[in-house]
C-alpha cells in the first residue's frame, strides 16, 4: 500500500501510522521533518513549498517502485506540505512499514533522500529580513 498526500493543511501523523500499520510489519519506521527556527546563524519565520503537483506524484510513484524492488517493504507513505508551513510545523512525514527494522530504516532513508534529490519540491527560507530559495540538498 502507499499514500503520497500533498497538502496546503496540517499533517496528521496519525494518518500515516494508520497506512503504515500491518501485522505482518516489525519495523515501522516514521521520519517527521518540523521547521527549525534558525539556520545558517539567521532566525527562520516560516518555510515556503512550491509543488509541481502531478510531476511530483509520478516521481514519488517511480521512488515508490524502486523502494519495492529493492527491499521487502509492505507500505510506503509520504505527506508533504505546499505553500507556509511555521517555525514548529511538520512540513514532511515519511513512513515505511517492513517485516524488519533495518529494511524499514534503510528504505525510508532512501525515500528522504530521493525525494530531495528528484521530486519538483521548491523550498523558500523566510527569515525576520528577507528570504532565499534552497537548494534541494541544504
Amino acid at each position: 500500500m502507499m499514500s503520497f498526500l500533498i497538502s496546503d493543511q496540517s499533517l496528521d501523523v496519525k494518518a500515516v501510522e494508520s497506512v503504515l500499520s500491518d501485522p505482518e510489519c516489525g519495523g515501522i519506521v516514521l521520519f517527521i521533518g518540523n521547521v527549525r527556527n534558525s539556520t545558517a546563524n539567521k532566525n527562520v519565520v516560516a518555510l515556503e513549498f512550491e509543488v509541481y503537483e502531478p510531476m511530483a506524484i509520478l516521481e514519488l510513484e517511480k521512488i515508490r517502485d524502486e523502494i519495492f524492488s529493492r527491499w521487502n517493504v509492505k507500505h510506503v507513505a509520504l505527506h508533504h506540505r505546499k505553500g507556509r508551513v511555521d517555525v514548529g510545523q511538520s512540513a514532511v512525514i515519511a513512513g515505511i512499514s517492513a517485516p524488519h527494522r533495518a529494511e524499514a530504516f534503510e528504505a525510508c532513508a532512501y525515500l528522504m533522500n530521493r525525494l530531495k534529490e528528484v521530486v519538483p519540491i521548491w523550498k523558500k527560507e523566510i527569515f525576520d529580513h528577507g528570504e532565499v530559495w534552497v537548494t534541494p540538498h541544504a
